[in-house]
C-alpha cells in the first residue's frame, strides 16, 4: 500500500487561500488505510478548515467526497460536473491521485497528503517501508525481504560493518530496528534456502528505477 501523512493544517490553509468553493475528494484506498485520506479524514479536514476560515472572517463553501481509487479515471469521472463547478479540488490521495486529476481538470489541483512510501502495517498506528518500488525485485533469494528498502545503505550484499551484536543497524531514525541482512539470514534459515546467503550480487542496475525520467509498464496483449 501508498503510505501518506496530512500536510500540517498551517500549509492547507495557505494552499486554499485565494479559493472560495473547494471540493475536498478523498481516495477509499490506500490512505484511508493509513488513515490520511479516506472519507472520515475528508469530514475532519473540511471541519477544521471551515473553522479557521470562519475565525479569519473568510468563508468558504466545501463540498465533501471520496472516489475508490483516485488513480483511475472511472472512478472519478462520476464527480466531474461537480469538480468543473469548484474554484479549486483538495485531493486527499497519494500523489498518483493528484496526477489523474490533474490530467483530466483544467483547475488547480492541491495536494493535502505528503506521500510517503509502499509499505506495510506493522502494528496499530505504525506503517513501515518494505518496498522500494526499484523495478528490478530480488527477492526470491532474500527470503521476501527487500535490501532496498530495509537497509539503510541498500546494500545488496550485507551485512555491513555496522551491524550490533543484538542485531540491530546502527543507522536508525525512529529507535532501534533490525538489520535487515540479519532479518534475511533468519529468513533463509526457516526456509533451508540460507545457502543463497552464499550469491554475491552485482552492482544494482539502477536504469530500472529511475533512469531516464517516470518508469512505465505496458502490456501490448492488453492494449486495445
Amino acid at each position: 500500500m501508498i503510505v501518506a501523512d496530512q500536510k500540517p493544517i498551517e500549509e492547507i490553509l495557505q494552499m486554499l487561500e485565494p479559493y472560495k468553493r473547494v471540493l475536498f475528494l478523498g481516495c477509499q484506498s490506500c490512505v484511508a488505510v493509513c488513515m490520511a485520506g479516506g472519507e472520515k479524514e475528508v469530514g475532519l479536514l473540511a471541519s477544521a478548515v471551515r473553522l479557521a476560515r470562519k475565525q479569519q472572517g473568510r468563508p468558504i463553501e466545501i463540498t465533501e467526497g471520496a472516489v475508490k481509487r483516485q488513480c483511475d479515471d472511472e472512478f472519478n469521472e462520476p464527480w466531474a460536473k461537480t469538480i468543473e463547478q469548484q474554484e479549486a479540488v483538495l485531493s486527499l490521495a497519494c500523489g498518483v491521485g493528484v496526477n489523474k486529476l490533474s490530467e483530466r481538470f483544467d483547475l488547480p489541483i492541491l495536494p493535502a497528503l505528503n506521500t510517503k512510501f509502499f509499505g506495510e502495517v506493522e502494528r496499530q498506528g505504525i506503517w513501515t517501508e518494505v518496498c522500494a518500488g526499484c523495478g528490478n525485485c530480488i527477492l526470491h533469494m532474500t527470503g521476501g525481504i527487500c535490501p532496498i528498502a530495509r537497509c539503510a545503505k541498500n546494500l545488496l550484499n550485507g551485512p555491513c560493518g555496522g551491524v550490533r551484536a543484538d542485531g540491530t543497524c546502527e543507522v536508525s531514525r525512529n529507535g532501534p530496528r533490525p538489520c535487515a541482512w540479519v532479518l534475511i539470514y533468519e529468513r533463509l534459515g526457516k526456509l533451508n534456502r540460507r545457502q543463497n546467503m552464499e550469491n554475491l550480487f552485482a552492482a544494482k542496475d539502477w536504469s530500472s528505477d529511475r533512469h531516464g525520467g517516470p518508469r512505465q509498464r505496458i502490456r501490448e496483449d492488453m492494449l486495445l
